[in-house]
């Protein structure tokens, strides 16, 4: 049994024509969707540093107007603390140490004093868990704001 066979794509039903054009000339992909921030966050850039959320970022710029007035010294931007170091096991595996970012640290009278950003959906259980290490390994209350 021999196929259809038609002198150009013009001959073929309306159905059939639509079919052959997608198989033989495929149009060009759509660009890619960029990803949707799992919180809705927004990043942005000021004086060249990438924050996480616009929130973020404003909080950065209080923070260096505060800084240049003299109210606070030595802003830090993503300190790390350690909550556990890392280490071996009896059976020889490694346990990597488990870390805590912050968003800022910075002394006010004295103190040091340590901010995160937080809306409603970014305390999450881990966080809170790393709040109450936080307290008790290093003696620090993280702020949020």
């Amino acid at each position: 049994m021999s196929g259809l066979r038609f002198e150009s794509a013009a001959d073929m039903p309306d159905g059939m024509r639509t079919l052959y054009q997608q198989q033989t000339c495929p149009q060009a992909a759509p660009p890619p969707k960029e990803p949707k921030s799992k919180y809705r966050n927004t990043e942005t850039v000021v004086d060249g540093i990438r924050f996480k959320s616009r929130k973020e970022a404003q909080r950065f710029i209080q923070l260096r107007i505060l800084l240049r007035a003299g109210a606070i010294q030595d802003l830090r931007l993503q300190p790390q603390y350690t909550l556990q170091e890392s280490y071996v096991t009896e059976t020889g595996q490694r346990i990597r140490a488990i870390r805590y970012t912050a968003d800022f640290s910075y002394i006010r009278d004295g103190k040091k004093i340590v901010e995160d950003v937080k809306s409603t959906p970014t305390k999450t259980k881990e966080y809170q868990r790393n709040k109450k290490f936080m307290r008790s390994i290093h003696g620090i209350d993280i702020q949020e704001v």
